[in-house]
């Protein structure tokens, strides 16, 4: 009744609209809420179904009160003058790069922390994701072995010396948490999920420091029996009722070879990636039929990307076997994403996948876990929509859900999450982060097409976007950062019209609308 009566007087108020159920909201006193779930009740959204023609459905969310509210609103003709307005004007006969998707990562302290509350609880965390009345989430990344992020540190062969790979064996990890979240996953979504591995480690005895942490490169000796535990890998996986769609290389190359980091790495150069991929790992996944798996270089920040790719790619042996190139986001405000067009310019036909992202990790005078941090969500949506205007296909946040210390991890690091666990209250928290996130994996669809907007050189002082969906609509995502100012903006379609809006302060919206 509580949350039927505040809906009620917002409508009555004329304060936005729901298609579902409204957000409960809890204040910790930070620039922003969250909304809270439990396992009688969370807030949802409606799937997404076409207006009429001149229709737009306007999706709003800001700072102050709204999560995903929708409304729907009118283009009218075009204006003999904006008045001063900015236009942005889309271009559907530009199109750019194919969207694969969005999604997170099912990491071992992810699992742990859904399996923590009751299974009416689980399933709302799972919904909340992978359903379409939540983000419709439709791809996934899987750390093989473990990572940082795990209970403790592991590898599938423990064994010392056992280049065979007789004793490989998929842990409690696997087959207690993060199996079962994904075959929790696969049952709220109506198609594949684009699944991607990626190892931390090798087993510490195939390692030049006999460790699992630390500078370290995987001894020659070794190449081969490392690449048939990929293959080892994705057998185990396939025989629980689980296919990949992806592989990466290795996680963040550059963390036991640049960086002397105490927690899961290994070291890669990029000339010996070049010579692991065209030697070992492409033949052994040929052969075990595999071949169509897509194999992701780099798997690190994007001041590597020039580097690498012409370490890697100008070899015709590994530009055979790579699909594309997997990037982190953790230096993005220090680096420009230049290097992203000219990877596309020089190697069209690979794509570049955005592969982990999350705030709060790292140094620990950073917060890890900042419940209602609107800033946080800012950082994921902004940082989106320069991935896509750069040729990015898609974007995968890190762990899909953390306790309330950001953890658990085996070796003491923290971070945030989209949705955060409290399993003493079987209840969770939706972080501004989690409907950032809903601007843009609900409303662009795998299969959209990225297309121009042409603000006519003007600095609008907004973040935007836009795509075509495959049903043929328009999606337009913008956000606004400033803290005081409203920007009015007039969006132009030629083919329907234009709709003047003012968006406001710490603000994010998405218009949909069809021909």
């Amino acid at each position: 009744m509580h949350a039927l009566s505040v809906v009620g007087l917002l409508l009555v108020l004329g304060i936005g609209s729901w298609a579902g159920n409204p957000c409960i909201r809890k204040d910790f006193h930070r620039t922003s809420f969250v909304c809270v779930c439990n396992s009688t009740y969370c807030d949802d959204y409606e799937p997404l179904s076409a207006l009429p023609p001149g229709q737009v459905l306007l999706v709003s969310s800001d700072k102050l009160s709204k999560r995903l509210e929708s409304t729907v609103i009118d283009f009218v003709p075009l204006p003999n003058s904006t008045d001063g307005r900015s236009v942005l004007t889309i271009d559907r006969s530009n199109i750019a790069q194919r969207i694969t998707g969005w999604g997170g990562a099912f990491t071992d302290a992810a699992a742990i922390n859904v399996f923590s509350v009751n299974k009416t609880t689980q399933d709302n965390i799972i919904k909340s994701y992978y359903s379409k009345n939540g983000l419709d989430y439709h791809t996934g990344r899987i750390n093989m072995g473990s990572c940082d992020f795990s209970p403790r540190p592991y590898s599938y062969v423990d064994t010392p010396g056992d280049v065979d790979l007789t004793t490989f064996a998929l842990q409690e990890e696997d087959l207690d948490y993060k199996i079962p979240l994904i075959k929790k996953a696969l049952s709220e979504t109506d198609r594949p999920l684009k699944l991607f591995g990626s190892p931390w480690t090798a087993p510490p005895w195939m390692k030049s420091n006999n460790d699992y942490v630390g500078f370290s490169h995987l001894l020659p000796d070794y190449y081969q029996a490392w690449a048939n535990y990929f293959v080892k890998f994705l057998d185990a996986y396939k025989a629980q009722g689980i296919d990949m769609w992806g592989l990466t290389a290795q996680n963040e190359p550059t963390h036991g070879s640049l960086l002397d980091l105490q927690f899961n790495c290994m070291g890669w150069n990029a000339s010996d990636q070049r010579k692991f991929i065209v030697e070992n790992l492409g033949p052994a996944l040929e052969t075990a039929g595999y071949g169509d798996v897509k194999l992701m270089m780099l798997d690190d920040q994007r001041s590597f990307i020039e580097e690498w790719a012409q370490e890697v790619l100008e070899d015709p042996r590994a530009f055979e076997y790579v699909d594309g190139i997997a990037l982190h986001w953790y230096a993005d405000d220090l680096e420009f994403p230049l290097s992203m067009d000219q990877f596309h310019k020089d190697y069209p036909s690979k794509f570049i996948l955005y592969s982990e992202a999350c705030n709060g990790f790292g140094d620990t005078a950073i917060e890890a876990v900042s419940l209602g941090s609107w800033n946080r969500g800012e950082k994921y949506l902004d940082n989106i929509i320069e991935d896509l205007n750069h040729w990015a296909v898609g974007w995968t946040d890190w762990n899909i859900a953390l306790d309330m210390e950001g953890g658990p991890n085996w070796a003491g690091k923290r971070a945030d999450s989209p949705i955060i666990v409290n399993a003493a209250e079987d209840e969770f928290y939706k972080q501004p982060m989690y409907y950032a996130l809903g601007h843009v994996t609900r409303y662009i669809p795998e299969g959209s097409f990225k297309i121009m907007v042409d603000d006519g050189g003007e600095n609008t002082h907004l973040k935007f976007t836009a795509v075509e969906r495959p049903d043929g609509g328009v999606a337009l995502v913008l956000m606004n950062r400033d803290l005081d100012l409203t920007r009015s903006v007039t969006i132009v379609d030629p083919d329907f019209g234009s709709i003047d809006l003012d968006v406001e302060p710490s603000s994010m919206h998405t218009l949909v609308y069809w021909k």
